[in-house]
């Protein structure tokens, strides 16, 4: 039986992963309308666009070019952005998939810098390497982005060169055209390390959001 590719809900502390559906509309398209001075680079909707948007997702989900998942934050119980695997690679046996990548991602302004982006992908990670068993995980961003660039760095990611007019590029005015991709990386003989640095990371995070405890003052 072939691989299909199909993403399974995945469960954090401060996000969940669900499967993209239209129920996440009204959510996203708030979401998407916050301060957008992030988003130069990347195809996020407008809130006019959001239905439109998830119904293109849902068509490369059908066609098992995607699986597009909706990041709804745990405390508030609202989408947030988005995220997605994308262009799976099987075994030459088209069995078992060799290899995936992590994309179409995008977070609220207010959700970015909070740790939902972290988990997030720490999510899809250790999916991707611990139940479907791949031997990569790729990501990919505008050469030019140097915020996307720092972000995927930070998840251990290992930078692999820049592929020139290798992606369909987002950029205001430059619909049509072609822009240079940074390109990155994770193999699984690196994942367990790559594991423990992340965790690590989300559990500082989580210390920093705790309240801090009343001290008796010194008698």
């Amino acid at each position: 039986m072939s691989f299909t590719l199909e993403g399974p809900v995945l469960e954090g502390t401060l996000v969940r992963l669900e499967p993209l559906d239209h129920r996440h509309a009204a959510d996203l398209a708030v979401a998407a309308e916050e301060d957008r001075t992030s988003y130069r680079f990347t195809w996020v909707p407008t809130a006019a666009e959001v239905e439109g948007y998830i119904d293109a997702q849902l068509t490369r989900a059908a066609a098992g070019k995607l699986a597009p998942y909706a990041q709804v934050e745990q405390v508030s119980g609202r989408a947030v952005g988005v995220t997605a695997y994308w262009d799976p690679r099987l075994w030459p046996d088209g069995d078992s998939l060799c290899a995936i990548e992590v994309g179409f991602t995008w977070l609220a302004a207010s959700a970015q810098g909070t740790g939902v982006n972290t988990e997030a992908k720490y999510l899809l990670f250790r999916h991707a390497f611990e139940n479907w068993g791949v031997a990569r995980l790729d990501l990919k961003t505008d050469a030019r982005n140097s915020r996307s660039r720092a972000a995927i760095e930070r998840t251990g990611a290992r930078f692999e060169g820049v592929l020139r007019n290798w992606s369909p590029s987002w950029a205001p005015g430059e619909n049509g055209g072609l822009r240079d991709s940074a390109i990155f990386s994770i193999i699984a003989a690196e994942w367990p390390d790559r594991r423990a640095r992340l965790e690590q990371r989300m559990a500082r995070g989580l210390e920093r959001r705790q309240p801090t405890a009343d001290v008796p003052a010194p008698n």
